[in-house]
């Protein structure tokens, strides 16, 4: 599935104008934890997000407390400052966010968030913003996901979950046999982890036509 699929193409937005107030305000309405910023070109040029607004005047003292610590330079001090004091949106939100094409995989999606810590990405299409894609919409990706299609019959079971295994699972390089009869998938090797035997039993729970794994390990036996 790529971003486009999966996106929310009516896209709340705010002004760079508008007062932090009411960016709160459309968060709330719209149950998001952050909108995008939207220049009065059309143009992306931020985005604003329940992050930005941790430390805010407004959720007392103890939300600032230790802006003046010594551990900070006086720029940063500033900034902080005009982060949780300003009103206008342009001096809270966050500049040059990260953005995603359509046409990009979930997978990179999902990396970027990880990497970035974001929950919310911008969508764009030829430099203009088209959506919106969140965690929320990578958790409908996995309910709507179907499995991958398995040959029927325990040979084709067998050899679904022997490439299964050497897919980057922690158990390459693992002697392991696999054998399936009647749907029970049986697992046999010399895995000395629970973490790699949590793997391959889930390697094998995965492949369609499994309806039941039994795993064989040395301490109990051939």
């Amino acid at each position: 599935m790529l971003v486009k699929d999966v996106m929310m193409k009516k896209v709340v937005g705010v002004s760079p104008d508008n007062s932090v107030r009411r960016a709160a305000e459309i968060m709330l309405a719209n149950h998001v934890s952050g909108v995008p910023v939207i220049d009065d070109a059309g143009r992306l040029v931020g985005i604003i997000s329940e992050g930005d607004l941790l430390r805010r005047t407004e959720l007392g003292r103890g939300a600032i407390a230790d802006l003046g610590g010594q551990a900070f330079s006086a720029e940063d001090r500033a900034k902080a400052y005009v982060k949780s004091n300003a009103w206008r949106v342009a001096d809270v939100m966050s500049r040059n966010p990260v953005v995603v094409e359509e046409d990009a995989s979930l997978a990179h999606v999902s990396g970027l968030m990880q990497e970035h810590g974001i929950k919310r990405i911008p969508v764009m299409k030829k430099g203009a913003l088209v959506g919106i894609v969140s965690r929320a919409d990578l958790l409908k990706a996995i309910v709507t996901a179907h499995q991958d299609e398995t040959a029927p019959g325990d040979e084709a079971i067998r050899r679904s979950i022997s490439i299964r295994l050497s897919e980057n699972t922690g158990l390459e390089g693992k002697d392991m046999t696999v054998t399936v009869i009647d749907g029970v998938a049986h697992l046999w090797g010399k895995v000395d982890t629970a973490e790699c035997r949590k793997a391959a039993r889930v390697a094998a729970e995965n492949v369609r036509g499994v309806i039941k794994v039994v795993e064989h390990y040395p301490e109990d036996g051939p």
